[in-house]
């Protein structure tokens, strides 16, 4: 249960204070993208400190079932994961939406330009942060001090990159939350599909060069 809760408060900070910065940043002009970028990379390498040696600080659904698919995880732990990792997005989406009723995505992911675009674009980035992840991760535990770090600079470096294209979310969790308490579900088969597909892309890269 300790696995759980410390994946539910991880992914309810990163999607709390993620995707609050982009609401904050649309009604305040204050934060700009670069501030954003630097939110998402920030939370991400923190909430990696804080629960890393708990649950190994997963709090995306592509990862656990990337660290499942590489024989690094349980099986039999891949849907508790994913159910408090979506309990912790949906109370943070929830709680920005009661905070800033006036937000109009509550900083959901949408396509700048086409589906196609965007659904590549998430494979690439989530396929290189799972790489990265693999490789620095001890098992099925992404934690120690360069574990946060270099985790962290891949999602600043990617939410820097393809935020203004893709929205960046290599995280299923931080999209649907926004998407269905805002209530705009257009694209969401893209941050559910292309982030899954790209993590499980990474697993026999990583396999090869583990041999």
């Amino acid at each position: 249960m300790r696995k759980y809760i410390a994946e539910y408060h991880g992914t309810f900070a990163i999607v709390f204070f993620g995707t609050g910065a982009i609401v904050i940043n649309q009604l305040t002009g204050a934060i700009t993208h670069s501030g954003i970028a630097l939110s998402f990379g920030l939370v991400v390498m923190a909430m990696i400190y804080a629960f890393g040696s708990i649950s190994g600080a997963h709090f995306n659904p592509a990862v656990t079932i990337a660290f499942a698919a590489a024989k690094k995880f349980p099986v039999k732990e891949v849907l508790p994961y994913v159910i408090s990792q979506l309990a912790g997005a949906f109370s943070a989406s929830m709680m920005l939406r009661f905070l800033f009723p006036d937000s109009k995505t509550l900083g959901e992911t949408v396509p700048s330009g086409s589906e196609m675009q965007s659904l590549i674009l998430e494979f690439i980035l989530t396929f290189f942060l799972m790489i990265v992840i693999l490789r620095v991760a001890h098992g099925s535990k992404e934690e120690g001090m360069f574990a946060g770090l270099a985790i962290g600079a891949v999602v600043l470096l990617e939410a820097l990159v393809a935020g203004p294209v893709c929205g960046a979310s290599m995280n299923p969790v931080r999209s649907i939350a926004p998407a269905v308490v805002g209530g705009n579900m257009h694209h969401l088969w893209i941050y559910i599909v292309a982030p899954i597909a790209g993590a499980m892309a990474a697993v026999p890269l990583f396999n090869y060069f583990k041999k």
